[in-house]
């Protein structure tokens, strides 16, 4: 009873008048639940040429998932994951969030599901996300078109005109960012770091610029992100139907802007190198003879795309700041490689500091893969079964939900010495490509844009630390529903005054 309080308190904080639907929620929720138990003596039948991996279902309805989200509210979210291997080995059924679950925390059992999307595999979230996302966004698309939209997006942000261009409008919005800090003055880093990514982010998708659309899609966005983990009731005043109502006017904005651009462009005549994503999806609708995309699916995945610079890149340079904080040996030896890149570039008078000048930072990428690896942004992938499956011995029933949980896979003592310990240094000999770290995903749906995150994290470090010494205010990170700081990271900075 204890925890059914907090999940309903979690919720109903922001969802007051969703309280009088609860109990007609609950009663439907049971003669579903009579129904998906009634379905066992099905599964026990194929279990006789596959075995149907070990584990409890839980309480009817509910499952597991309250020990879930207790476990995801606290300091080692991993815990749950952790008691369940000790019972019943890497992979284990469970039950959660109204689904009957296969949870994978074997790398190799979890690649097979990721790179097996859209055959065996498509995606499953939750209904919340699913109403908010729409059936066109990229997240949700299967098949063809989704292969081509990840395609296009990602060939254009791996293309060298674009690393050229990006690299300066990157240092030039952090620049200015940074431009404005004073001495010893407090500087909330998780803030300072969302404003960065968004602003980045949306040169990078529509060339927007810092004004009037770009703050009101910021504020709107984050109306709109704040109902992807709700209950599924679009009622005035709950989450979910504020997330909409937030969306409808971003929709409206980004449309006028799709139109500005091809109005811009006589004859539908798009330039051969485009400037950014929407010129690369509107160049695909005009030359397209089958038109893969309309305007609608345009305006829904330019939004959907803004996600990255609002939850995970931001969170990349936050959390590696966080973590050089408590680790000042690294902090060191990283501000000594940058310092060393500057005074470089000075002393041969060269002005501009290129996208492979970063990148070839070999401890500061050793940061950013250690951060990713630890901070474990991308909690973990769920999948559903399209038929019955079979992995490393492992019966997953047709209908089931695959959850492959890559933070347990991150932090498996299996695969990494100390695993809760930032260790960057353990990167100058472990391949980063290998299936024990998967911090993007992977398949078809592994993120396109992982070059432009690390390389924003990249420069971020390298003006920071070359710039600025800090002294950080306690905080600590806060794991669900998404990866945050409880205090913002709270520092203190003071200019680094150059020797040169």
């Amino acid at each position: 009873m204890v925890l059914a309080g907090k999940l309903l308190s979690y919720y109903f904080k922001y969802d007051i008048a969703v309280a009088a639907s609860c109990m007609s929620i609950i009663m439907a929720g049971i003669v579903w639940a009579i129904l998906v138990w009634s379905k066992a003596g099905e599964y026990r039948g194929r279990r006789q040429r596959a075995v149907l991996p070990l584990g409890s279902l839980g309480w009817p309805f509910i499952g597991e998932t309250l020990e879930f989200i207790s476990s995801g509210c606290s300091s080692r979210p991993e815990n749950f994951m952790d008691k369940r291997r000790q019972l019943y080995g890497k992979v284990f059924k469970s039950h959660l969030f109204g689904n009957p679950t296969i949870i994978s925390i074997d790398p190799e059992v979890s690649k097979v599901v990721l790179q097996n999307d859209g055959r065996i595999f498509v995606p499953s979230y939750p209904k919340s996300l699913n109403e908010l996302m729409g059936k066109s966004s990229i997240l949700m698309l299967t098949g063809n078109l989704q292969k081509k939209l990840h395609s296009l997006i990602g060939g254009f942000l791996k293309s060298p005109h674009l690393k050229e261009q990006i690299t300066v409008d990157i240092e030039k919005c952090i620049l200015s960012s940074m431009t404005n800090w004073k001495d010893n003055q407090l500087v909330y880093i998780q803030e300072e770091t969302k404003n960065m990514a968004f602003h980045v982010l949306l040169k990078a998708l529509m060339s927007l610029s810092p004004g009037d659309d770009m703050e009101c899609l910021k504020q709107e966005f984050r109306k709109f992100i704040s109902g992807l983990v709700s209950l599924p009731v679009k009622l005035p005043g709950t989450r979910l139907y504020n997330s909409l109502k937030a969306k409808a006017r971003m929709v409206k904005i980004v449309h006028r802007i799709i139109e500005e651009k091809r109005s811009s462009y006589a004859n539908c005549n798009y330039p051969s190198r485009p400037k950014d994503v929407l010129d690369v999806l509107l160049r695909e609708t005009n030359d397209t003879a089958e038109q893969y995309f309309s305007i609608d699916v345009i305006c829904d995945n330019m939004i959907d795309l803004m996600i990255p610079g609002e939850d995970s890149v931001p969170m990349l340079m936050t959390l590696a700041v966080k973590f050089l904080t408590d680790c000042p040996l690294a902090l060191q030896q990283l501000q000594e490689e940058n310092m060393k890149l500057k005074k470089s570039k000075e002393q041969k008078k060269e002005h501009l500091t290129t996208w492979n000048d970063y990148i070839s930072l070999p401890f500061t990428q050793n940061v950013i893969t250690e951060t990713l690896r630890m901070g474990n942004i991308i909690t973990g992938v769920m999948r559903k079964a399209l038929q019955d499956v079979e992995i490393k011995g492992h019966f997953i029933p047709e209908g089931w939900c695959v959850f492959t949980y890559l933070r347990s896979i991150h932090l498996d003592e299996d695969f990494y010495e100390n695993p809760h310990k930032f260790n960057p240094w353990r990167w100058q000999e472990k391949d980063a490509s290998g299936n024990s770290f998967i911090p993007f995903g992977g398949g078809h749906r592994l993120c396109p844009g992982i070059d432009m995150a690390r390389l924003e994290a990249s420069i971020f470090l390298h003006q920071l630390v070359t710039q600025y010494s800090w002294e950080a205010d306690d905080d600590s990170i806060v794991s669900f529903p998404t990866v945050q700081m409880k205090k913002r990271l709270p520092i203190r900075v003071k200019k680094i005054i150059s020797d040169c």
